[in-house]
């Protein structure tokens, strides 16, 4: 089977994967020539009658909860198809902002519906990608061949799809439709392949955690691209290793910019003071110039000798080589309490951020990452959607060694077969609908919702918003009949 590419994007019911879901989900596979295999595929996804949507979300793509009903799948119904058409061997995923938003969706999706939420992503030869890094590191490095958008009033650098089509004419008929999104995200990937087609296929080679490890623990100082670094500094800097991380997919990074010396000396209690997250931090304390490279997030990352002798992009960095050099060196010389230190300090933040965790009571749709599941439990959930006979998940739940799977069985009972469930199943879901749902009193989410819409119906008054809050009033009435009369 030849590598391929699979171009896709979500349209969602607000920003946050453990409690919001996919409204859509479209997408093209091509070749690694980026020239389509196929024609493009686009679902809607039905919502479950637990989920309220931001109705700020349904505003900018402006799909209903009721056109999702009348004309998507359900959750379980969509995963057998991504399963059977799109989740195949030597499949690379790609899309624009997809590391940390859309791949979020898929995996917790996955989760919810009782598959391994991580497998789809790395099992038979896959991989994923990111165009928006890819847009960034060549904006940095090799900007050359394309207009690159900049905010007119402030003059901020700016790297959305919907510019990035724009200034450079590339067909792109609607912003946020997720289809729309995907064939637009194919043409910034095809132009950047044409403008700079050495950059292009280098970051394609490191989206594989093997060969991006290979760089970052050289010894040798590399340039990073990520969010993390300012916008006016477009987003990138020259970096080097400092030290392991807790997390076996993460390394620690120091920032060559700044001088090391007065860190290179402090405690771990000192650096955890210091560290950029901690919000009790004195806001005239300068944060600590080291980040959390993930290796497996497909980093925008290349050796620094992409940098000598270019001045240009040395100028567009801010970057002092000499600097970067010296302070190079005097990591290598002295950094080895640091990096111990430095190590000792995340190890702490991590297990502040798990004692934060417990002690915060989350619902099991979002509790996909208090851990791995047990290797058993991983065998026992291939079996469960082979004839998606409800008795299997019935008898499956009760060989669940994770109390998550055993709850999440529960849940995937009761939206998926809901016809099918005994007395005590449906009034246990009964009850859970109405802790969600009025659990609260004024403040409940169903109360929430509502004012939230009478709140957009007085800001929004275009027809188009205005048909789409009272589709939203009218989703939330049928949720709960009576509330409308109350």
């Amino acid at each position: 089977m030849e590598e391929t590419l699979f171009f896709y994007d979500l349209e969602t019911t607000g920003i946050y994967p453990d409690s919001d879901r996919i409204l859509q989900f479209a997408g093209q596979r091509t070749n690694i020539d980026l020239k389509p295999l196929g024609e493009p595929i686009n679902y809607l996804i039905q919502l479950n009658e637990d989920i309220l949507p931001d109705p700020s979300a349904i505003l900018i793509h402006g799909i209903s909860p009721q056109q999702a009903k009348l004309e998507g799948l359900t959750e379980a119904e969509f995963l057998k198809i991504f399963y059977e058409k799109i989740a195949i061997p030597k499949t690379t995923f790609v899309g624009f902002n997809n590391i940390r938003f859309d791949d979020e969706f898929l995996r917790y999706l996955n989760y919810r519906n009782l598959y391994d939420p991580y497998a789809w992503s790395y099992e038979n030869n896959s991989s994923k990608w990111d165009i928006l890094d890819l847009a960034r590191i060549t904006r940095a490095l090799r900007p050359d061949g394309i207009n690159w958008p900049v905010d007119k009033t402030t003059g901020a650098n700016l790297n959305k799809l919907e510019l990035l089509t724009k200034a450079n004419g590339l067909s792109h008929e609607s912003a946020h439709d997720a289809l729309s999104d995907v064939l637009a995200t194919i043409e910034v990937a095809r132009m950047i392949k044409s403008s700079q087609p050495k950059l292009y296929e280098y970051l394609y080679r490191l989206r594989l955690k093997s060969n991006s490890n290979k760089l970052v623990s050289s010894g040798s100082p590399f340039v990073y691209t990520s969010s993390h670094y300012p916008s006016s500094l477009l987003h990138t800097t020259v970096v080097t290793k400092v030290s392991d991380h807790p997390n076996d997919n993460c390394i620690l990074v120091y920032d060559l910019r700044y001088d090391p010396t007065i860190w290179l000396h402090k405690s771990t209690k000192e650096l955890v003071e210091s560290w950029r997250y901690v919000k009790d931090r004195p806001v005239d304390d300068s944060p600590l110039p080291v980040k959390t490279l993930r290796l497996n997030r497909c980093p925008a990352i290349a050796p620094i000798n992409v940098l000598e002798g270019d001045q240009e992009a040395l100028a567009r960095l801010s970057l002092d080589m000499g600097a970067v050099k010296e302070h190079q060196k005097i990591i290598a010389s002295e950094g080895g309490n640091f990096s111990k230190n430095l190590f000792s300090a995340v190890e702490i933040l991590n297990q502040k951020q798990d004692e934060r965790q417990r002690n915060y009571r989350r619902p099991v749709d979002a509790r996909l990452y208090d851990g791995f599941y047990p290797d058993t439990d991983k065998k026992l959930l291939i079996g469960i959607h082979k004839d998606e006979n409800p008795e299997v998940v019935r008898e499956t739940r009760k060989m669940f060694k994770d109390k998550r799977l055993q709850q999440l069985c529960s849940f995937y009972l009761a939206r998926n077969f809901k016809k099918q469930l005994n007395n005590d199943e449906q009034s246990k879901w009964d009850e859970y609908l109405q802790r969600r749902l009025f659990g609260g009193g004024d403040s409940s989410q169903l109360s929430v919702y509502f004012q939230r819409i009478s709140q957009l119906a007085k800001e929004r008054t275009d027809s188009r918003s205005q048909v789409l809050l009272e589709d939203l009033k009218l989703y939330g009435e049928s949720l709960v009949p009576s509330y409308a009369g109350e």
